[in-house]
């Protein structure tokens, strides 16, 4: 039977380096703020644009990350994608 106490001494295994997209600053302050929200029309409320422009920002993310070969169709492909990126971390949430 393996426990967690083994895997806590086992050596480490090298993290594979993801191919990360390059956002620009507001599409990541546009992708943190829908996050962070309940809709798209709050996430755009906060930030003083249309829900339409959210709509677009998040689009170009998508297809950014898809370009990349790291498909992210769901608010939490891009949540997870936001973490593994640096964007956020989880003692932000």
């Amino acid at each position: 039977m393996t426990r967690i106490a083994d895997y806590r001494h086992a050596p480490s295994v090298p993290r594979r380096v993801l191919p990360r997209p390059e956002l620009s600053d507001r599409e990541i302050e546009v992708l943190i703020a829908w996050l962070g929200a309940d809709s798209k029309d709050d996430a755009a409320s906060g930030l003083f644009i249309s829900a339409s422009t959210v709509s677009t920002h998040l689009s170009r993310i998508r297809a950014k990350y898809a370009a990349v070969g790291r498909a992210a169709p769901t608010k939490t492909h891009l949540f997870a994608r936001a973490l593994q990126d640096g964007y956020t971390t989880l003692d932000e949430w």
